[in-house]
Formats: C-alpha cells, sequence, structure tokens
C-alpha cells in the first residue's frame, strides 16, 4: 500500500513537470500574444482564486461574497510597492508623485499582498464570522463595495492614485523563467494550491471540516468555533490578495472599478462547476471557464455570412448566451459540479481499489 501511494507521488511530481514543459513548448512555439498562452496565464491566477475560495465556502462552509474585495486590495499593494520611482511622477501625475518613494522586489510584493489582505482579513472578520449564511454573504458583499469606494477616495490619492490607473509595475513580461512568462503564473499558484491541500489534509483541514458538516458537534469536541473560522477567513484572503497581485501582473494595469462584485460571481460559479469541497475540481474548471469564456466560444460573436445567407443569431453578445446554456447544462447534470467533493488522485485510488476487488 505505501509502495503504491509512493508510485502515486511520482507520477503525480511528473504529470505536473510535464504541464509545465508543455506550457513552456507551446509559448515557445506560438509566441507570448496566442491566445492560448493568455488563456493559460488567465487561468493559473483564477485557478488559485477559486481554490482560495473554496477553502472558505467548500471546505469551511462560510458564504462569503467578499473576494473581489481582498483580491483588490493585494492587486493595489502590489502595484504600489512595485512602480519604478522614475516612473511615480508620470503615474501620479495629480498628486505630486504620490508618498511611496521607495520599490520592492516583485516576490517580496506578491507575499505583502497577501500579508495585508490577511491582515485587513482578520480585522473584518472579527464582526462579520459572527454571523451565519446569508447574513455573511451580505456582510461581506458589503466589504468588498466598501474598499473598492475607499481605494477611490481622493484623500488617498497619493497611495492608491484614486480612481486613475496603476501602471509601469512589473508584469508577466518581466517576470520570465527560461524566457517563458506563463512558467510564473503556473509557478506561483501551483506553490500556493499545495501549500492549501497540505492544510486541508492536516489537523487543521479536518476543523474546517467538522465545521462545515456540523458546529455543534465540531464544538462538543472542542473545536473553537470562532478561531477556527477566523484562521480559514484569514488564510483564504491571503492567497485571494496573491491572486489579485497575480491578476494584476496580467492585466498590466489596475483600477478598482475592475473589481466588482460580478468577479466575485464568476469565481464562485467556478468553485460550483468545479465542486465544492475539491480543490482540482476549482483548478480544472478555472482553466474551462477562461477557454470557454474568451476562446473557444468567441466566434459566436461574429456575424457569417455564407452567400447573401446571414446566419441568424451569430453577433455580438451571443457567445455569453450560449456559455450561460453551457453552465445550465452542467449544473443540471452535475449538480455537485464535475468532480462534487472528490480530487483527482481519490478517482485514481478508488479505481484501484474496485480493481483489486
Amino acid at each position: 500500500m505505501k509502495r503504491m501511494s509512493n508510485t502515486r507521488k511520482i507520477v503525480s511530481v511528473a504529470v505536473v513537470f510535464l504541464i509545465y514543459f508543455l506550457a513552456w513548448f507551446a509559448e515557445a512555439r506560438l509566441g507570448t500574444n496566442s491566445m492560448l498562452i493568455t488563456v493559460l496565464k488567465k487561468g493559473a491566477v483564477y485557478a488559485l482564486i477559486a481554490a482560495s475560495m473554496n477553502l472558505l465556502n467548500g471546505f469551511t462552509g462560510l458564504f462569503s461574497l467578499g473576494q473581489a474585495g481582498f483580491m483588490l486590495v493585494g492587486a493595489y499593494v502590489y502595484a504600489v510597492f512595485t512602480i519604478p520611482l522614475k516612473r511615480h511622477a508620470a503615474v501620479y501625475q495629480y498628486y505630486n508623485g504620490g508618498i511611496i518613494q521607495f520599490e520592492l522586489p516583485m516576490l517580496v510584493a506578491l507575499l505583502l499582498a497577501g500579508i495585508v489582505a490577511a491582515l485587513l482579513a482578520a480585522l473584518v472578520g472579527l464582526p462579520v464570522l459572527r454571523l451565519k449564511s446569508d447574513y455573511l454573504a451580505i456582510a461581506t458583499l458589503g466589504f468588498a463595495e466598501i474598499i473598492r469606494a475607499i481605494v477611490q477616495w481622493d484623500t488617498l490619492g497619493p497611495i492608491t492614485n484614486g480612481s486613475n490607473l496603476l501602471k509601469t509595475y512589473p508584469t508577466f513580461k518581466d517576470a520570465k523563467i527560461f524566457g517563458s512568462t506563463v512558467l510564473f503564473p503556473f509557478l506561483v499558484s501551483g506553490v500556493c494550491i499545495v501549500v492549501i491541500l497540505l492544510l486541508i489534509n492536516s489537523t487543521y483541514g479536518r476543523a474546517f471540516k467538522a465545521i462545515r458538516d456540523d458546529e455543534i458537534a465540531a464544538e462538543a469536541m472542542g473545536v473553537n468555533l470562532f478561531r477556527t473560522k477566523e484562521l480559514a477567513f484569514v488564510i483564504s484572503c491571503f492567497f485571494a490578495g496573491i491572486g489579485g497581485a497575480l491578476l494584476a501582473m496580467f492585466q498590466g494595469t489596475v483600477q478598482a472599478n475592475s473589481f466588482k462584485s460580478s468577479m466575485t460571481y464568476d469565481i464562485l460559479l467556478m468553485v460550483v462547476i468545479g465542486g465544492m469541497g475539491s480543490i482540482s475540481g476549482s483548478v480544472v474548471a478555472s482553466f474551462l471557464y477562461i477557454a470557454c469564456s474568451e476562446w473557444w466560444l468567441r466566434f459566436l460573436d461574429n456575424e457569417l455570412v455564407i452567400g447573401t445567407f446571414h446566419v441568424p443569431l451569430l453577433r455580438s453578445g451571443f457567445r455569453m448566451v450560449v456559455f450561460s446554456a453551457v453552465i445550465m447544462v452542467v449544473v443540471l447534470f452535475f449538480r455537485k459540479g464535475l468532480m462534487g467533493d472528490k480530487e483527482l488522485w481519490n478517482l485514481q485510488l478508488n479505481r484501484e481499489r474496485r480493481l483489486r476487488r
């Protein structure tokens, strides 16, 4: 049994390295501007964000809708602290160059983005985590809107640049690994997701699941409900902050108006499609969601004329109609999502057990 477990670990590591190699090879052949590479980079970013939300919503049972707010915090922290000093005058042109007069390395800024988001989550969690169900969702959604308004507050302009764009900070093009821009988001997201998996399989993860299944029973077994909820909330927001920073690197500019509540709904949709309680499901669903919404169905937005016949319905916006229908079909036929509460490696383990029987 132990030998089989070691074999699975070796195979898993080999598969990960194969995926990294294929991503690097695809970029080398197609170029950084190809649609495939764009989908891979954005999918890697959203895979981390969806996994962080699943940690809270799927494994702990806390229905939070504030993910976009913490992503915004992470994106702004990263952008503010990595803009080169020589570019401050151009970026903060309405605020005399801003008040932040130093810059941090990319990796340090990424880590700081997660830490600031986690500290803010610790403060927000003190009142809101005493709420449950829909009330918690409304409170966290309200927080996300409040932080978006505060960031655009003119008084904070010397730091956040108000409602103006933050730009010229390092992006994925400045974080090449072996000449590839796609490996950096894959590497950062991969490391963070592995940490989330290790946490879920630890004693803390079992406490999270106990709260999700039955709070009364969990408390009777000695689990401190509020402290455990706060821990899950802070950790989830830490990775959401890093995800927001990665999204800022992907986009190349940061503006508060892009972090609307609809972004949280998209992430929640990825979690539901992949399966509440399945990290690998969230990862798979993130790539599928980005590929379908921004690549595979894009031809539906273009009008098609065959001779003198205009194909009906094919016009701008029809892509999202078909995409919504696809999502409805998936939800109807996969009530628990694509993976349910299982992981990809657990499916292989169950198959091996059936074969032994």
